[in-house]
């Protein structure tokens, strides 16, 4: 991806999902002292692993802005070739990346309520700041809502039989815990291939509270008018629905 991804040794990158740093660390080391790279992460803990590189621009915010502040950057003078406070300059980069998912890190963060393998509150949240989180999805949204989420964004076949656990279960107490989730649904899981189908359920959960498709979108539109002409953008997906996405912006 960062192969395709380089033009220009001495150009302005952007890491759209920064993550643990890996990819950027790899862009940095491809360019010249001239080149740039601006990385975002809403994730305060992916912020945590900034690099030490007077190249590198680290940005907590959604990638959904890139940009908003790209134009902040250019106007500030930090990139491109323009004077700084210049209102008249165009932002322009030679190319974007965005690996698209849930980092390893966010994972195996107990706390963070990714994953099924432990038990932890149903967060789900990649901006912990505020908002909604999944134990909000699973307690507040209606049957139908829950059943249409985990067959979109799970595929999953049986949706309305998990959809129809989770309402009877929180009748009883509210859902809070990956472990309650796991008790109302565990009965609906194949055993064959039932620890992929709880990843696809909990997949769902976590693409609604962050907002990742509609942040999608907005980033590959924002891409698009940043690129300068022969710009590459290059996109890692792990979802149909996201290939399917930026398979439209081609």
């Amino acid at each position: 991806s960062v192969s395709a991804l380089i033009t220009n040794p001495s150009g302005i990158y952007i890491d759209a999902t920064f993550g643990g740093g890996g990819h950027t660390a790899e862009i940095l080391s491809r360019l010249s002292p001239a080149g740039k790279v601006i990385a975002f992460d809403r994730d305060s803990d992916a912020i945590n692993n900034r690099i030490d590189d007077p190249r590198l621009i680290l940005i907590r915010a959604d990638f959904r802005y890139i940009h908003n502040f790209v134009m902040l950057e250019t106007l500030k003078g930090t990139v491109g070739n323009y004077s700084g406070g210049d209102l008249n300059a165009e932002a322009k980069v030679d190319g974007v990346l965005a690996d698209l998912g849930v980092s390893s890190h966010q994972f195996d963060t107990a706390d963070r309520g990714f994953s099924f393998r432990f038990d932890a509150p149903l967060d789900m949240r990649m901006n912990k700041r505020g908002g909604e989180n999944a134990a909000d999805l699973v307690n507040e949204r209606s049957e139908e809502e829950l059943a249409d989420m985990f067959y979109l964004y799970g595929e999953l076949k049986n949706s309305r039989r998990i959809a129809k656990a989770i309402a009877k279960a929180r009748e009883q107490k509210p859902i809070l815990t990956t472990q309650d989730l796991m008790d109302a649904t565990l009965p609906l899981f194949p055993k064959e291939r039932g620890k992929k189908d709880m990843a696809r359920m909990f997949q769902a959960l976590r693409i609604v509270v962050n907002h990742e498709m509609t942040a999608l979108k907005e980033m590959l539109a924002s891409a698009t008018e940043l690129l300068k002409p022969g710009g590459r953008l290059s996109v890692i997906t792990y979802h149909s629905l996201e290939d399917r996405i930026v398979k439209n912006f081609m």
